[in-house]
């Protein structure tokens, strides 16, 4: 019997280094201003991320798939499908995508001794589904057979006509299966998940747009997590994934704020992710006030709570020059004794890659099928343009390791820039948004040209399709990181010592922010002040 190892990225490989660390906003078609179905995806951690594509392939009859945890220890095996689809990260070549956040939920869920992380599931999704739907079937399947064993998870899934969120926790330790609920976004709608389980109540009698195990209320009857006679009605959230005032701080917030810019007309509270006793919760989906075009997703992947009370650009904690980041760990306990948490924001320094995935009915899915795929933060990186059709990837994005700096790779890169620019924030992040706007704002106004090109080689010269698409996904990956490169050269000499180089070899005195200079006094009164009189005053030294 022949055996098969699947090939997993190193992101995925380090699963447990991102658990409960990672942000989803769902666009339906409706809801974009191209038509789009947008999946994005932050995956947060210290890691490397190893960007990979994995071609199509057929398995002969009685193959089976090995699965192994992210340490390598064997897991146990599965059934081969007779042919896995095409896959670059969690795109396959028929633009079904998939991303997730862990919200944990009920830790005593969890199943050691099941067969099927979450990551082995997303994997085994896009080698082996067509559609959206059939990616929720193939993976509750899976689990039902073989059993889940990681901790509450909830997944984005799209296709280019839909789009899904599919919650789910394990049965406990021996347990069989999983408990869990899928639900359709209404076309028109946005949604959002940040490491907390978001679906409530469900409609029990909807199989078009609402799917769930057989066991979803009878575990949580069996749990205690659900009385059937308190008169309420069972909501999976609840039941599956309680909160704190600290998780609500580090969730539900990041939801708040996608929301609320996407639609301020709706005026959403802050008073749930504060935990204000009684707050009502967020919606599942809301309709945006106008319908999101691509930029407009990366804006918002790109969020620090600026212009709100939690802005993390200003405030004392936010340093002189006003770094949006917070090193860990996120809470400490207070001089009071009581316990205080940083915010959590969407983009977030610890982003090993994050993508801006589209699903598009109107083209062919080698070109309808394209993540934008950036690495780092957020905030700093710049999105590049992989198509599904595409049959390799940019090798500066497929190299590289979290032990050793190395110029070529991409990861590094962005990350040297990254890091460096916390030094004069304010500052550099000016350089580097003008050259992520130049580079991101050049490949979105080329996409049609690049795109109408595309679609006539399909008609013409089908076999050309791919190496157009590989060639042109390849250059600019690579012009990407070449042009990185140089911005952070730039910044070394630009910011050396502290100074600012407005011009070069011209070192001017930058100082301080007034404010901070403010903060400074009243938090150490007298400490630096010079006495009164300045240099009206004659000093005799012993000399």
């Amino acid at each position: 019997m022949k055996r098969f190892l699947p090939i997993l990225t190193a992101a995925l490989l380090l699963a447990p280094a991102i658990a409960a660390a990672c942000t989803n906003l769902l666009v339906t078609p409706g809801a974009s201003a191209d038509g789009s179905t947008i999946i994005t995806y932050t995956c947060d951690g210290e890691f490397h991320p190893i960007l990979t594509h994995v071609p199509a392939a057929d398995h002969e009859p009685g193959e089976m798939l090995e699965l192994r945890h992210w340490d390598g220890v064997l897991l146990g095996e599965i059934p081969q499908v007779p042919h896995t689809y095409a896959t670059t990260r969690l795109m396959n070549e028929h633009q079904v995508v998939i991303a997730e956040t862990t919200f944990d939920g009920r830790l005593e869920l969890r199943n050691p001794d099941g067969m099927l992380p979450y990551w082995t599931l997303m994997r085994l999704a896009v080698e082996r589904s067509r559609t959206a739907r059939e990616a929720v079937e193939t993976m509750t399947a899976l689990v039902a057979e073989h059993g889940y064993r990681s901790t509450g998870e909830s997944f984005s899934i799209g296709d280019p006509g839909e789009a899904w969120i599919l919650e789910m926790v394990g049965t406990g330790p021996g347990g069989e299966g999983a408990a869990w609920v899928a639900r359709r976004l209404p076309d028109g709608m946005i949604s959002a998940h940040a490491n907390m389980a978001r679906i409530g109540t469900f409609p029990m009698d909807d199989p078009e747009n609402c799917l769930y195990s057989d066991n979803v209320v009878s575990l949580a009857v069996e749990r205690g997590y659900y009385d059937p006679d308190s008169g309420e009605e069972f909501s999976f959230r609840r039941a599956y994934g309680p909160v704190t005032p600290q998780t609500l701080r580090y969730t539900a917030t990041r939801v708040w704020s996608l929301f609320r810019r996407a639609a301020p007309s709706l005026g959403l509270s802050p008073d749930f992710h504060r935990a204000v006793p009684g707050a009502e919760p967020y919606p599942l989906w809301i309709e945006p006030d106008a319908k999101l075009s691509l930029a407009d997703v990366f804006d918002l992947m790109r969020d620090h709570y600026e212009g709100t009370e939690f802005d993390m650009t200003a405030g004392v904690d936010a340093g002189p020059f006003g770094t949006p980041n917070r090193w860990r760990p996120m809470t400490w306990d207070s001089a009071g004794g009581g316990v205080c948490s940083w915010e959590r924001p969407v983009s977030t320094q610890q982003t090993g890659f994050s993508f801006v995935a589209q699903c598009r009915r109107s083209l062919p899915d080698p070109i309808g099928g394209l993540m934008w795929y950036g690495v780092d933060d957020t905030y700093t990186t710049c999105y590049v343009p992989v198509y599904c059709g595409a049959d390799a990837v940019p090798p500066s994005f497929a190299v590289g390791t979290l032990d050793e700096f190395s110029w070529d790779s991409a990861w590094w890169i962005f990350n040297f820039t990254a890091n460096f620019a916390n030094l004069k924030y304010s500052y550099m992040i000016e350089d580097i948004r003008q050259v992520q706007r130049e580079l991101e704002g050049g490949m979105l106004a080329r996409q049609a040209a690049v795109e109408s090109a595309a679609v006539a080689l399909a008609a013409d010269a089908p076999g050309q399709l791919s190496g157009y698409l590989t060639d042109y996904t390849v250059n600019q990956g690579e012009m990407v990181t070449r042009r990185w490169r140089a911005l952070g050269e730039t910044l070394i000499r630009k910011y050396n010592d502290g100074y600012v180089q407005n011009r070069p070899g011209r070192a001017e005195e930058a100082g301080y922010p007034r404010s901070w200079l403010d903060s400074v006094e009243k938090l150490r009164p007298g400490r630096f002040e010079l006495p009164a009189g300045g240099d009206s005053i004659k000093v005799d030294l012993p000399y």
